[in-house]
């Protein structure tokens, strides 16, 4: 397989790219032999001019790295990024922001949470961070399809650009104000960002961040996994989104100077 381009497998990812509103290149669908259920995907991918080509299971399977499939892939052109302005062209824009997350599947279940709840971009660093792969195609149920995703150099100076533009930054940190006592910012775009779960958020990133907020944990652990913290806090700020007032209190427990 070339370079420049991906394989995603599994009924539900290429279910997804195949009815995302604005697709990467589609190349081909590849069907198993005698697969059932497929009708609507292959009926789909015909309407968008794709080639079907029906495969054995040891294609399949050779495409797929071995990975579950459910008897279909697609292959798709290598992932465009957007730019991190086309994220905030909405009225206070809510951006998920990750610092390390080097796990695609990770980076994949918090791509899916983040278009679950709402978020209007994700914007990921060049280095040190896993980039968009099959794997996190396949990973966020097709999600990464309907998510705009951007791509910088420099986190701490792309923070600083969103609080130039009235975004409110939160930084997840295990040390940090618990998330239940503060009031989070809705007069303007919020961003979260998700550290690592080794290092957490880096320095830089951490003193960009207008406020670190943690979850209590009231177990014997002390930590949860990146994907799920994220998904808790991306639902807690939805909520509250959705709830608040336009007379409502800017956050406690810190600013900006």
């Amino acid at each position: 397989m070339e370079d420049n381009n991906l394989i995603i497998c599994g009924r539900n990812a290429v279910t997804e790219l195949l009815n995302s509103d604005k697709p990467p290149s589609l190349n081909a669908l590849y069907v198993q032999n005698e697969a059932k259920g497929l009708g609507s995907v292959i009926s789909i991918a015909k309407n968008r001019g794709l080639v079907v080509k029906e495969v054995g299971a040891d294609k399949l399977d050779r495409l797929c790295d071995g990975n579950r499939h459910g008897g279909v892939a697609i292959q798709i052109a290598a992932a465009e990024y957007t730019a991190v302005d086309d994220i905030l062209k909405t009225d206070k824009p809510f951006v998920l922001i990750t610092d390390g997350i080097e796990d695609p599947h990770n980076l994949g279940a918090l791509i899916r949470t983040a278009e679950a709840a709402g978020v209007d971009g994700v914007i990921i660093p060049k280095r040190r961070n896993a980039q968009i792969t099959a794997a996190v195609y396949t990973a966020s149920a097709g999600a990464a399809a309907h998510v705009k995703i951007a791509r910088v150099t420099n986190l701490a100076e792309t923070l600083k650009s969103l609080k130039n533009g009235g975004l409110w930054v939160y930084g997840a940190e295990a040390d940090g104000t618990a998330y239940s006592d503060i009031e989070f910012d809705n007069t303007g775009g919020i961003a979260l960002v998700i550290g690592s779960e080794g290092r957490g958020l880096s320095r830089l990133v951490r003193d960009n961040c207008d406020f670190v907020v943690s979850i209590p944990m009231l177990g014997k652990i002390n930590s949860l996994n990146a994907s799920v913290s994220g998904g808790i806090l991306m639902f807690h700020i939805a909520n509250n989104r959705q709830l608040s007032t336009v007379n409502c209190q800017l956050p406690k427990g810190g600013g900006r100077d």
